[in-house]
């Protein structure tokens, strides 16, 4: 077999190259277990404080801000609701907006909740990362010792074989371990999420319906 010029020296750059990643893979995966650990933690402590806004709650809290629909009544409704605290502002700045016509608070209304989807985006994007990058580091640390380990084969050092191979089985199994507890950090998380951000949707649109109302009643008859 006639080798082609400079492909050892360009073989020898890429062995150097992919080996010199080992360190960082090792690096990775371990601080994503660790990430996906205090995760999953964290996942436990929301749910045990969390409260969950049925048809029948979220009914009840637009039936109280109607009647009798002023704003300051509508503040106090939210202020004593279980909403949480995120949600109590947007609202809570909806029905104090009376200053500005009903198209400009749609729009406030609009761009408040665009900015909770961000703020919802990016809660989740971390461990949305683990779940796509977790697999992927796992596998680079369990093709990148292989290519010593096989070396050792044919220079029949088992030793140096069965280290190879312990590093490559290890690196799959926490990569593969910290991407599937961060998948399902992340499912659960969005329809929770979700769900909340409905019901502000729902409450919005409300408050907007309420004060519409409460400003033709105001109106002066020409």
């Amino acid at each position: 077999m006639v080798a082609i010029p400079g492909s050892e020296m360009l073989s020898a750059a890429l062995h150097v190259i992919s080996q010199s990643l080992l360190i960082p893979v090792i690096v990775g995966l371990l601080a994503f277990m660790i990430y996906a650990i205090i995760s999953f933690g964290g996942m436990l402590s929301e749910y045990s404080g969390r409260i969950k806004f049925d048809v029948g709650k979220v009914q009840k809290i637009i039936k109280d801000i109607s009647n009798p629909g002023t704003p300051e009544h509508i503040m106090e409704v939210i202020e004593k609701s279980d909403l949480p605290k995120n949600h109590k502002e947007i609202l809570i700045n909806l029905a104090g907006s009376t200053n500005i016509g009903l198209k400009s608070r749609e729009a406030l209304a609009r761009k408040l909740i665009e900015n909770e989807e961000l703020k919802i985006a990016k809660s989740l994007e971390k461990t949305d990362i683990v779940t796509r990058l977790g697999p992927t580091l796992g596998l680079m640390g369990t093709l990148i010792p292989m290519g010593p380990g096989l070396a050792a084969l044919g220079a029949g050092d088992i030793t140096g074989l069965s280290e190879a191979i312990i590093i490559a089985f290890d690196t799959t199994v926490v990569g593969l371990a910290a991407g599937g507890i961060a998948f399902v950090i992340s499912k659960i998380r969005r329809r929770w999420y979700e769900d909340n951000l409905t019901t502000l949707e729902t409450l919005s649109e409300s408050v907007l319906e309420v004060l519409e109302d409460d400003s033709k009643i105001k109106a002066p008859v020409a």
